[in-house]
Formats: C-alpha cells, sequence, structure tokens
C-alpha cells in the first residue's frame, strides 16, 4: 500500500497536515509569497497614481488603474501557451526557483520606478510581474498532482486557494498603507516589494525535485500556433474543457467585483476608502472559508456535485447584493469603517459579500481537482496554460461590459446585479452541455440531506485502471450511494427494464450506466451489455455490478449469478468486494413490502456504511468466494 494509501486508511487525511510536509509546504508559501507581492506592487501603484498622481508626470489618474489592469493580464494572453510547454519539458522545481530569482529582478525595476517616481519603470515592472505570473501558473497547478493523491487534491487546492485570496487581502493592505503615506514612502515600498521577493527565492529553495513530464517535447516558440494547439489539447476531453470555461467564468465574475469595490464603497455605499479593505476582507475571507470547507463536503473526492453548489450562492447572494446595498449613498461625508459597521443594514452588505465568495470556493476548487485529475500527465501543465489563457480573456470582457454598462449609466450594484444573473444563465448553459455536474450535485444533495454515510476502506480502489466492484442489492438507492461515495467515477450495470424507464432513461444515459437483460428476454442485448462493460474496462474505467440480479426482498444476501465470473474471463481485473450497510428498512428497499410506498418510514438523516474489502486477483474471482467476502464486510443483521 502506497504512503498516501496509509495515511487514508489511518484517517490522517486531513489537509492542515499537508503545511506540515516538505511535499507541499514549500511550495505554498513560494506562491503565497509570490500572490502578496503582486498585489504589494500592484496597489501601491494604482494608489499612488490615483490619489498622489502629481508625484508621475503624464499620468491620467482616471484611466491609470484599468490600463494598469490590462499591462498585467497582457503577457498571459501572449505566453502562456510558451509557459505550459516549458512546464511540460523542464523540473518543475527548478522551473520555480528560476521564476522566483526572476521575480527579484523585477522588482528591482519596480524599485527604481517607486524610488525615482518613473511611471514607464512602473508599467515595465508591471508588464515583467504579469509574465512572472505567466510563467509561475502552469507550474502551480501541474505541481500539485504529482506530489499529492487524488483524494488529497481537493484539500491542496483548497489550501492554495485559501492562501491566494488571504495573499491578495495582505498585498492590498500593505500596499494601500504604504501608498497612502504618499511621496516619504516611496523608497519603503520598493524595499517591501525586493524583500518580499528575496524570501520567496529562500523558500523556493526546499520545494522538492518534481520530474518533467514531457522532457522530450520540442517547444513551439509561436504563442499564437501554440494556443490554438493547447485549446484543441484541452477539448479533446469534454469534461475538462468545460471546466476550464468555468473557471474563467469565475475569474470573468470575480474581476467584475474586485475591480469596482473603490467605486461601490464610494458611490454606492457613502464610505470612505478605509471600507474598501473591509469588503475586500469579507470577499477574500469567505473564498478561503469556502476553499478549505470543500475538503470536508466533498469527503476528500473530487466532488463536481459542489459546483452546481456553488453556482446557485454566487447567484443567490450577488442579486440579494444589489437589494442590501439600494438607498446606502447618503450623506454628505465618507462614513469610515466604524461608522459604516454600526448600521445593521451594512452587515447584510458585508454578509453577502462573504457568502457571495465561499460559494465561489466551493464552485472553483472542485473545478480545478477535476482538470488535475482528468489531464494526461504529459499534457496538463499545458491545458492549464490554456485555462490562463481562457481566464485572461474573459477578465478582459469583464472589464469591458463593466466599462460599458457604466456608461451606459449603470451604476455598481446594478452592475453586480446583472452579473447575478449573467452567472445562473451561464450555469444553465454549462449545465446542459455537460449533466454530468448537475446529476453528481443532486447524488451529493441526496447523500447530504436524506442519509450520513461513513465509508471504510477508501484507498482499496486503485486510484486509476480498471477494476470491478461487486456490491449487496439492498434498494434502489444502492448505486447513488455508491456513485456518491467513491472518488472515481463508476459505471452501473443495470436491469434493462428500469434503464428505459421515461425521463430515468435519461439520467441513466448520462451517467454511463449499461442496461443488461436475461438471455431469454434478450439475448442479444445481454451481449450486447458484456461488450460494453469490456470496452469500459478496457478503457480504464470502474464498472460495479450488482451479481445478486435484483434486489433482496428478505434482507438477506442472495447467491450470486455467474455473469461476474464471464465478465472476469473475459477482462480479467480486480474484483473489489463491497457492501452496503443500513438501507435495509429504508424507503427504497423492499422491507415489508414494495419499494418506495412509505416515505420516510425511517425518518431522515439515517446512519449508512459502505465497507471496502481488499481487492481479489482475477484467478480467484469466482461467485462463491466474492459472495463470502461480502457477507464477511456486511456483517451481522440486520443490515
Amino acid at each position: 500500500m502506497s504512503e498516501a494509501s496509509q495515511r487514508e486508511a489511518r484517517g490522517d487525511g486531513h489537509q492542515s497536515r499537508l503545511l506540515r510536509e516538505r511535499r507541499f509546504a514549500p511550495f505554498f508559501w513560494t506562491q503565497f509569497l509570490g500572490a502578496m507581492n503582486d498585489n504589494v506592487f500592484k496597489i501601491a501603484f494604482t494608489s499612488l497614481v490615483t490619489y498622489h498622481a502629481s508625484l508621475f508626470q503624464d499620468v491620467d489618474g482616471k484611466t491609470a488603474a484599468f490600463l494598469i489592469s490590462a499591462i498585467f493580464i497582457a503577457p498571459f494572453l501572449l505566453f502562456s501557451a510558451t509557459s505550459g510547454q516549458i512546464a511540460d519539458k523542464w523540473d518543475k522545481a527548478r522551473l520555480i526557483r528560476f521564476v522566483k530569482t526572476l521575480e527579484i529582478a523585477i522588482m528591482v525595476v519596480g524599485a527604481a520606478g517607486f524610488v525615482w517616481t518613473s511611471a514607464p519603470l512602473l508599467y515595465t515592472c508591471t508588464f515583467l510581474m504579469g509574465l512572472h505570473s505567466t510563467l509561475f501558473g502552469p507550474v502551480k497547478y501541474a505541481y500539485l498532482p504529482q506530489h499529492l493523491a487524488n483524494h488529497e487534491l481537493v484539500g491542496g487546492n483548497g489550501l492554495v486557494e485559501m492562501g491566494t485570496f488571504v495573499a491578495i487581502l495582505l498585498g492590498t493592505i500593505i500596499g494601500g498603507e504604504m501608498a497612502g503615506a504618499g511621496a516619504g514612502a516611496l523608497p519603503w515600498i520598493a524595499g517591501v516589494c525586493i524583500g518580499v521577493a528575496v524570501l520567496g527565492r529562500v523558500v523556493s529553495t526546499w520545494v522538492p525535485q518534481t520530474p518533467a513530464a514531457q522532457p522530450d517535447l520540442r517547444i513551439n516558440w509561436n504563442p499564437f500556433s501554440e494556443t490554438w494547439r493547447n485549446l484543441r489539447i484541452a477539448r479533446e476531453d469534454r469534461a475538462v474543457f468545460q471546466s476550464l470555461l468555468g473557471i474563467s467564468w469565475l475569474w470573468f465574475l470575480g474581476a467584475t467585483f474586485l475591480a469596482s469595490f473603490f467605486n461601490f464603497a464610494r458611490d454606492v455605499l457613502g464610505a470612505s476608502p478605509d471600507v474598501v479593505t473591509l469588503l475586500l476582507a469579507m470577499f477574500s475571507v469567505g473564498i478561503g472559508v469556502g476553499s478549505l470547507l470543500c475538503e470536508r463536503l466533498s469527503g476528500g473526492k473530487v466532488e463536481i456535485g459542489l459546483v452546481p453548489f456553488g453556482s446557485i450562492g454566487m447567484t443567490v447572494f450577488a442579486v440579494d447584493l444589489y437589494f442590501a446595498s439600494r438607498g446606502g449613498a447618503a450623506g454628505a461625508s465618507l462614513l469610515t469603517v466604524g461608522e459604516f459597521v454600526s448600521r445593521p443594514a451594512h452587515w447584510r452588505v458585508l454578509a453577502d459579500l462573504f457568502l457571495l465568495a465561499m460559494f465561489g470556493g466551493f464552485y472553483s476548487v472542485p473545478l480545478y481537482a477535476l482538470i488535475q485529475s482528468r489531464s494526461k500527465p504529459s499534457h496538463r501543465a499545458r491545458i492549464i496554460a490554456a485555462n490562463n489563457i481562457l481566464n485572461a480573456l474573459f477578465m478582459v470582457v469583464s472589464a469591458l461590459m463593466a466599462m460599458a454598462l457604466t456608461k451606459a449609466g449603470f451604476t455598481i450594484d446594478q452592475l453586480y446585479l446583472v452579473t447575478g444573473i449573467l452567472n445562473a444563465l451561464v450555469a444553465v448553459y454549462l449545465y446542459t452541455l455537460l449533466p454530468e455536474f448537475l446529476i453528481r450535485f443532486v447524488m451529493w444533495l441526496m447523500l447530504h440531506t436524506i442519509y450520513r454515510i461513513d465509508v471504510k476502506g477508501a484507498e482499496q480502489i486503485p486510484d486509476e485502471g480498471p477494476c470491478v466492484l461487486v456490491c449487496n442489492h439492498v434498494s434502489f438507492a444502492d448505486a447513488v450511494v455508491i456513485g456518491a461515495s467513491i472518488r472515481r467515477p463508476v459505471r452501473f450495470v443495470m436491469d434493462q427494464r428500469i434503464f428505459r424507464i421515461p425521463v430515468l432513461s435519461w439520467f441513466f444515459r448520462t451517467v454511463g450506466a449499461i442496461p443488461i437483460a436475461p438471455a431469454h428476454e434478450d439475448a442479444a442485448g445481454l451481449e450486447r451489455a458484456y461488450e460494453q462493460i469490456a470496452n469500459a474496462l478496457e478503457a480504464g474505467e470502474v464498472v460495479c455490478i450488482f451479481p445478486e440480479g435484483k434486489l433482496t426482498a428478505s434482507g438477506d444476501l442472495q447467491v450470486f449469478r455467474q455473469g461476474v465470473q464471464r465478465i472476469i474471463e473475459r477482462s480479467p481485473v480486480p474484483v473489489v468486494p463491497m457492501a452496503l450497510r443500513g438501507l435495509w428498512g429504508s424507503f427504497f428497499s423492499r422491507h415489508g413490502g414494495a419499494a418506495m410506498t412509505r416515505p420516510f418510514k425511517r425518518g431522515i438523516l439515517n446512519r449508512l456504511e459502505l465497507v471496502i474489502g481488499e481487492p481479489v486477483a482475477p484467478a480467484q474471482a469466482t461467485p462463491e468466494s466474492l459472495r463470502d467476502k461480502v457477507l464477511k464486510l456486511r456483517g451481522p443483521w440486520p443490515v
């Protein structure tokens, strides 16, 4: 058993543990310091040209903020494709150290710009910091799957997302406070930027070796043709590409809010610039809390069912923010932080921002984890590069939309309302294209409202490669419970008559269920089913069958039929025995008569157990031996 599996088996899987391990901690703090330095520099520069424009010659304070943002984003559009190739070709630890060394040189340029109050030097530094982030992005997300087990990806991504937004918050506070002091703080800003860059380079020394995914890759230095090729690679897996679009949409939404907080505070809420820090703090803490909660809500697996949950929350609280902030800009003087928080109505505004961001964390972390887990290792960094390109495009469109609506007379709170409505429309569109997300949401919701499940032995299911799962068949909810509890997608073999039920048939087809019928009913259909099962296993998928062939009417474990042996003879793969406990007597079982006739016969929030045994070699996987193993896993009756 691997080290990651041993940790999972003994329950040592909480994400905070990663911050104590070399495979994660140096990387985490390196990216944390880089994100903080980005924002110390950008916020200080933006604040200076906005409130102290006289320090710089020929700078328009009204447009400088948009120009700084555009210059920072430009390298993502120009060089993401190239940086993705570089991250796949070379050791990522060496690349991280190179990028952090580059950051020191870039910040020397920025320091000169601050000390000499040179806008051209500061604009140049802004572009180079965008280049720094462009180079680091593919390395950042391609690094994690090489050092974390699949069950750790959600927790690791949650920590990275949380750390990034806390770093943004700290950078904003430090940069804003120093810039507020005016010309006297310029040498201090320069020193802090260089100091943080040096500290980041020192920490990166401990990032462990991370071998190249494709060392023989020939780099295409043409950014345009390579960008197009990266997007084509990403489109090869529909779920991955739709996830890239989903993340890019979140950046669209986030950019809309973050770029407008100054105007929102002044024009809508009638508040001083200090309140902007409070608004950003609520937003950043919300993202952090949501990202950290993802591991607990997902049970340590890549739970894409959280994505629609996040979409719903983002829409609800973006729309409510519009109503909560109406009529706030009253009074001749701007509200201080103390005056702002003393008004109960403003607590609703803060709550909306916190919850909007928290649901954004629920939305983004599973998408990043899905991209990492389903992308080919040899192409993973280039797919992340494609993500960065799409993110940049969406952020540009966000800025253009915000400027257009503002010029058309929309207030900032109305802009938030439009964004919330657009979020709902985009969500419906995405989940229509990829209903797997919505189906996983329904399964996740059912499992967390009707039942409480404890999964034992999850590490027994291989992280990759084909296998067959066999389990006792207690209720009509068995497949939902198993599918929602296992971190890998599962294809279930099911009765052909149930598979063809109108409306439900769409659901079964979407999740890739395989219909099967007895030979005396449909011999050709039976052969097709075995063919589909063999193809799925050949493709490295997980297939689950219920060898009893039908639901138990008495609660007893019935005789296992010969179908499982036929499957293994044709496709000799490991067989994993499992047992469900707690569903007998539920609404979905045949306890006391027909199933699904007495709602809530055992109430709600029932405790369930899914007990998973050790994989059985194909040669030992007979129906009789598998039944004995399932019986032992199930334990004493009743279950």
